[in-house]
């Protein structure tokens, strides 16, 4: 059956184990092909390229920014991304081809590079396309570089896989990214071979405009959506689990096993992705099955995200949270039997481009739960020319989620496990479909709440 597979970055540098356990695991010469694996860079390549996500360390992209010079920071990434390609020589690469494919498309890179910056200098033109025009040339490097090196080792070891650089360095068509996959797959048989897609897509549109680092789940959902597999796979370093490993021990939680998208949402709400939310809505629309897999558990069915899946036991399939959220309390004692107080709150909140993921109302006061990277100081201040007082604390979430766990007494046991760990909740609620508990709490105490409702209620 044809699926298309999405290999996560971290996966990527374990390129034995993603070839041991993923592209050879359990197939004879017959069922090698008709699959499409949609690659990202190799783990860290994009933070040298643009930023690093985590801790927000400077790459190539910001010396562009600052006008400092890119191109020593260039260069330097051109020595890593040959160092990479050395690291592979046992598993068969055709090392020189692999450093004359680097240093040709970052040469092309360079050039677009320097045409932008001059155009930059030049002050005619609004600074915010030309950088984000370096973003997404610098973005697509790595994803060319590590799509081009799986599909070298798979050639040497005598597959028929094919290269497909959805980059369009070489192709100035005007093209949407929905165009530029349908004219990439348009003549390629796919039951004859292997595809090995880069994770970057170049569109018009601009992916990274919109999505920024999610972009290559965008690029695998929107390429399963013109395949049309029977089943869309995404190899992690890790299983879709019940909770945290790291925060409950692994011998405290075990894959989901079976879930459906409405969870993955509720998931990604709280920055735990199965998918990203954007590249989950084309797959869930199209009734493509999503299997999350562990690249180090080949055996295991990992777990399988569908429609229309609910659990036949009443039970609780996820039990996460995130402790980086800002709680924004609105008071004011006009608001009792006043039309409009909320619209105006949410007036607000769309001016300043922040979106909420709790929120909760009393007679006189609307609690309202943010990221705490989108806290904005004018946004508090719009809110204090309106209401009365404005209250701002930091605050972390715990949910219980589920697609069948409208189980009496469940409530109350969550509360009283949080209790007896002395955890006060500062709010809690749920909507009617009760897919989603959520308990608002002291950020100190969040690992400890994780750990009790995962005893409890897990």
């Amino acid at each position: 059956m044809l699926t298309v597979e999405k290999i996560g970055g971290t996966s990527m540098s374990a390129l034995n184990e993603v070839i041991q356990n993923i592209i050879y695991f359990e197939r004879t010469k017959e069922t090698f092909n008709n699959r499409v694996f949609v690659v990202s860079a190799f783990s860290g390549v994009t933070n040298w390229l643009l930023e690093d996500k985590k801790t927000g360390k400077p790459g190539v992209y910001h010396h562009i920014v600052n006008g400092t010079g890119f191109y020593r920071s260039l260069e330097d990434v051109i020595l890593k991304l040959k160092e990479i390609n050395a690291g592979y020589a046992a598993l068969g690469i055709d090392l020189d081809a692999a450093n004359q494919f680097v240093e040709a498309h970052v040469s092309k890179a360079k050039a677009y590079l320097e045409n932008l910056v001059q155009v930059l200098a030049s002050g005619y033109v609004s600074r915010d396309g030309i950088l984000q025009a370096a973003r997404e040339i610098l973005a697509s490097l790595g994803e060319s570089h590590s799509a081009f090196v799986l599909t070298n080792i798979l050639q040497g070891k005598g597959l028929n896989a094919l290269f497909i650089d959805l980059s369009g360095f070489d192709d100035q068509r005007p093209f949407t990214i929905d165009q530029r996959i349908k004219d990439a797959f348009v003549d390629i048989d796919l039951a004859n071979c292997i595809c090995i897609v880069t994770g970057y897509a170049k569109g018009t549109e601009g992916i990274m405009r919109e999505f920024d680092r999610g972009y290559s789940e965008v690029t695998f959902s929107k390429i399963a959506e013109v395949l049309k597999p029977e089943e869309a796979i995404i190899h992690k370093e890790y299983h879709l689990s019940t909770a945290d490993p790291a925060l409950v021990g692994i011998e405290n939680c075990k894959p989901v096993g079976n879930t459906n998208y409405d969870i993955a949402d509720q998931l990604a709400d709280v920055g735990m992705e199965a998918i990203h939310p954007k590249a989950s809505k084309p797959l869930e629309m199209a009734g493509i099955n999503l299997r999350i897999k562990n690249t180090f558990e080949p055996a295991h069915p990992g777990t399988l995200i569908t429609r229309s899946y609910v659990s036949t036991l009443k039970r609780v399939e996820v039990i996460t949270g995130i402790d980086k959220l800002t709680l924004i309390d609105v008071f004011d004692p006009l608001m009792v039997g006043n039309v409009g107080s909320d619209l105006q709150i949410m007036q607000l909140f769309y001016k300043h481009g922040v979106s909420y993921t709790f929120k909760t109302t009393s007679a006189n006061s609307i609690s309202i739960v943010i990221w705490e990277a989108d806290f904005r100081e004018e946004l508090i201040t719009d809110l204090q020319s309106l209401f009365e007082k404005i209250s701002v604390e930091p605050v972390a979430m715990v949910c219980l989620l589920g697609s069948n766990m409208d189980q009496p007494g469940l409530l109350a046991k969550a509360a009283t496990a949080l209790a007896k760990n002395d955890i006060n909740i500062v709010s809690a609620g749920f909507a009617l479909r009760k897919v989603n508990i959520q308990f608002l709490i002291a950020r100190e105490q969040f690992k400890t709440a994780i750990v009790a409702l995962n005893q409890t209620v897990g």
